[in-house]
Parts: structure tokens; sequence; C-alpha cells
């Protein structure tokens, strides 16, 4: 069977309808009834919700890629993608154009991410893919104290694979969400052990610094958005009082504080 897929190509004309789209509906924004210009209307609640829930689809991908479970990580990667891409789109359509508030905050994050995402995946794979194609000089004997320190880590990461996966390769393990939960305390020091044999390999300095550090950024800005997007669900349910300032709730809520 062919794996899920989202080439280049089929990448660019989701951004382009994407954007084509949210060009025109902004551009018409202002003559379109008023329910469509009000966020919390029951319309665009409704839109708001569903584009909340796609956007999510991206925690479903990130816990089957991380445990192993759930399927093919790269059917959901595509779904990830696709889901993403509309979940943007109805946000952006829920957001009304209000962009001086608060939660304009949440859409600076949601295109930062989309921006680094598709940036990733049309140029830095390209250079991901070249780096495993290239022997650098990381990989070369490591000579002196920094040799006997890395195979004294190396030892520690065997005895604490004992604990966290017994029977797993030191050379080829890598922690899961599964690991991480069973056993915090050894996955973390399992982490710092690998964290100290990228610093004596020197790993980090084989390549450039988008390429080391944008899935940081991304992890980041992800847990950003996620974080920020229940504070503005609780907020606008519970507190419909202080979003109102005092004007008319016209949007579902469970308590005006």
């Amino acid at each position: 069977m062919r794996r899920p897929d989202i080439d280049d190509r089929l990448l660019a004309r989701l951004i382009f309808a994407a954007a084509v789209f949210l060009t025109t509906y902004f551009a018409f924004l202002p003559n379109l009834p008023l329910e469509w210009r009000s966020p919390g209307s029951p319309r665009l609640y409704l839109i708001g919700t569903a584009g909340s829930a796609l956007l999510l689809v991206s925690v479903i991908f990130l816990l089957a890629k991380r445990t192993g479970r759930g399927g093919s990580p790269s059917a959901w990667f595509a779904a990830h993608v696709v889901t993403a891409m509309a979940g943007a789109v109805l946000v952006s359509v829920h957001s009304a154009g209000r962009l001086r508030y608060a939660p304009a905050l949440l859409l600076l994050a949601l295109l930062g991410l989309v921006a680094l995402g598709v940036w990733a995946r049309i140029r830095l794979s390209r250079r991901i893919s070249a780096t495993f194609a290239t022997k650098h000089g990381s990989f070369a004997p490591v000579a002196g104290e920094n040799r006997e320190r890395l195979q004294a880590v190396i030892r520690e990461k065997e005895t604490l694979l004992e604990r966290l996966d017994p029977g797993a390769r030191e050379g080829t393990f890598s922690l899961t969400l599964v690991h991480w939960l069973r056993r915090p305390a050894a996955s973390r020091a399992y982490a710092r052990l690998v964290r100290e044999e990228h610093r004596l390999l020197g790993t980090r300095g084989t390549v450039s610094v988008a390429q080391a550090y944008w899935r940081r950024v991304h992890i980041a800005l992800s847990v950003f958005f996620v974080l920020g997007l229940i504070g503005h669900v609780a907020v606008v349910t519970f507190w419909a009082g202080y979003v109102s300032g005092g004007e008319e709730i016209y949007w579902w809520h469970i308590t005006a504080w």
C-alpha cells in the first residue's frame, strides 16, 4: 500500500486555496450581516468550535507518533496538515477580524505555526535529508577525556534502559510518551544523558541553527496555542461578564462573572 503523504504541490494548493478564501471573505466582511461580524454569535461560535476541534487533531498526531499506537504516523501527519489548514481558516473566520483583543495572540501563534510548518516541510526537509546523507565530522571517534566521559554516558544509558525498556538497544532507542508516563524520573535521567551525549559529540554544531532548533520553536508555539485556546474557552464560558465589559452577552456561556 502507498504511504499517505502530502507532497509540496498539494500543500501549495491548500495554502493558495486558504489564502484566496480568507482574502475574499474579509474583503466582503464589512457588508455581511452583524452575526458574521460578531465572534460570539451562534453561527461563528459553532465555526470556532469546529475549527478548534480540527486543530486539536494535531494532538492526536503527536500521541500516535510518540506512543506508536493509533495507526500509521504518516496517515496522522497527512491528517494533521489538512485539518490544521482547515482549522486555521475556520478560526480566522470565527475571529471576525477582531484583532485588538487578547485572542488575537492566538491567531498570531497559529500563523507562526502554519508558516513554520510549511517552511519545514518544503525547505528544511531537504536540508534534513542532506544531513542524513552526509558523513559529518561528529561521527569521528572522540578522543581524550571526552571519549572516557562518552563511554560512561553510554554505560549509564544502558543501565537505565534495563528499567525503561528491557531488551531495547541503546544505539536505536528513543523515548516515547509511554516511557515518560510510566517512568518519568528514569525518562528524565535518560533524556539528560542524551543531551550530554550530543554535547560531547558536538551534534548541534553539525547543522544550522534553524535545523537544530526549529522543532523546539514549533513545540513552544503549539503549547502556547493549546493553552491559550483552553484559556480562551474558559474565559468566555465562565467570565462572560468580564469579556463583555458590561455590554450584552450574546454568546453561549455558563456564568457571567
